[in-house]
């Protein structure tokens, strides 16, 4: 069997994510199965750190339903993972969606899909797994159970055997078309500390194929969550750290996730478009999965110099709280890099009812000048302390800039209107104006947009020296179509790159 061809670090990091179904060193037959892991409605989502980037990727793992799936009895898992930022521009440009059916009294999957998102095209396969094939993945040392295992069912199969101490499990993963071994080996007991709390885990070492030596961490308890996965490559550490854990129960379900009736899917959904996330409610003029995309122009220049992309990523639990988890990446493009580079990304974690942060990672990149920062609000304090230790005084509702762009939206905006707001700037609580000037259609593209002109003045010396001036979409989703300023390198021009045909 060959080696297996790691074709990126962070798809590495998926690998080491699907320690795989096994059974004790000393048994003969195949590992008990917990219920506990299968729980329909389960929703866990990941941060990927890699080298010196502090959110390169994230990760998204759910337990969808529990019907009958092309002719049998089944248990749906979806996973999705997706780089961000800059890696997922100059590195590695990974956006993957995950299906297996699993049969619900072994765990072990009869179906799977997979896409694979590259450029403007996706790449879909499909298949059967295990129908009478009586595979053994073998092993030197330890058990094996029978048969081949995708990443996200082998990860929850895992969950759902003991971990007993000592225990080593042995399994044939099937990847890109090849089948690999892995071996897990459960080392001993840690306190891990995650943005979504402190868990007493069971630590495990993994090894793929002979070769790549991962430490796997679960929590102590009959869920077995996968709460932190490392691994060190010649390029750095990837780390995937939990950072939310909800149970979302789906209609037609008791509150314990057990079918009120009987779930009967006559067919399996369809592998594209890509799961849905789960949508707010709250009269909000955005929604979960909302991506905005933005071509940045300097002076008379007709080529963008940069862009922007915003996207509202998920609602879910993050260090024990209900939050959205905001984002935005920056970069410029080759032709203007070699007047000022700049590669930016910001993630913000937001309270869902005031729109808040309380917690802000910065990874900030703006020539010579390098910004690797977390910070951690209290609203209840007015306080901002670094991951240092750097103490910053604030007033009590201050915004970072992520949550102010999605705030921003929620105002009354009806000319001639006027909204402030506190504003943490470069560390420095700032109060931002945004005044209503004027209802006006402006062109972007081919679209006339009717919009709302907005000016953004702060209350410094100098409350108009960038002369800020925005443009927001006159209906209720209030999007930001347009943004102008003054900088040292000429005026600055970010537009909309598509704008929905539907209007509200």
């Amino acid at each position: 069997m060959k080696r297996p061809v790691v074709c990126s670090s962070i798809l590495l990091l998926i690998a080491l994510v699907i320690p795989v179904s096994a059974q004790r060193k000393s048994d003969v037959t195949a590992a008990p199965l917990s219920p506990a892991p299968y729980r329909i409605g389960e929703r866990l989502t990941y941060n990927v750190s890699f080298s010196n980037f502090i959110s390169a990727a994230h990760i998204e793992i759910r337990v969808v339903a529990h019907g009958n799936f092309f002719g049998r009895e089944g248990i749906q898992l979806r996973g999705h993972v997706e780089t961000n930022g800059v890696v997922n521009t100059a590195l590695f440009a990974i956006n993957r969606d995950y299906i297996s059916y699993v049969d619900p009294a072994t765990g072990s999957p009869y179906y799977v899909q997979q896409v694979i998102r590259e450029s403007f095209r996706a790449v879909e396969t499909a298949g059967e797994l295990n129908q009478g094939s009586g595979a053994t993945g073998a092993s030197p040392t330890g058990a094996s159970l029978q048969g081949i295992y995708d990443s996200i069912s082998a990860l929850y199969r895992l969950r759902a055997t003991p971990l007993a101490d000592g225990s080593t499990y042995n399994v044939s993963v099937r990847s890109g078309g090849d089948d690999y071994q892995a071996q897990l080996k459960v080392t001993g007991r840690e306190t891990i500390k995650t943005v979504a709390g402190t868990f007493n885990a069971i630590a495990t070492e993994l090894r793929f194929a002979n070769s790549y030596k991962a430490k796997v961490f679960f929590g102590d308890d009959e869920r077995h969550l996968p709460v932190l996965a490392t691994v060190k490559v010649s390029s750095g550490e990837i780390r995937a750290e939990l950072a939310g854990s909800e149970v979302v129960v789906p209609p037609g379900l008791k509150p314990n996730g057990t079918p009120a009736v009987a779930l009967v899917t006559p067919t399996a959904p369809p592998l594209t478009p890509p799961p849905a996330a789960v949508e707010n409610s709250d009269g909000l003029p955005f929604k979960v999965g909302e991506q905005l995309n933005y071509q940045v122009f300097i002076g008379n220049n007709p080529q963008p110099a940069a862009t922007a992309a915003f996207q509202v990523r998920s609602r879910s639990r993050y260090l024990d709280r209900d939050a959205f988890l905001f984002g935005v990446r920056a970069q410029t493009n080759n032709a203007a890099q070699r007047v000022f580079v700049a590669n930016d990304q910001i993630t913000s974690y937001v309270d869902p009812k005031t729109l808040l942060p309380f917690r802000t990672e910065l990874n900030l990149v703006e020539g010579t000048r390098r910004l690797n920062e977390v910070l951690t609000i209290n609203q209840d304090y007015g306080t901002a302390t670094s991951d240092t230790n750097v103490k910053i005084e604030i007033p009590i509702g201050t915004h970072d800039y992520l949550s102010f762009f999605y705030l921003a939206r929620t105002f009354n905006l009806t000319p001639p209107k006027r909204n402030a707001v506190s504003i943490l700037v470069n560390n420095r609580p700032t109060t931002l104006f945004i005044t209503s000037l004027k209802r006006e259609t402006i062109q972007l593209g081919s679209q006339s947009v009717p919009a709302i002109q907005l000016s953004l003045t702060t209350d410094d010396p100098q409350p108009d020296k960038f002369g800020l001036r925005a443009w927001v979409s006159d209906d209720k989703r209030r999007l930001p179509l347009r943004l102008t300023a003054i900088t040292e390198l000429g005026p600055l021009r970010a537009d909309l790159a598509i704008i929905p045909v539907t209007r509200n």
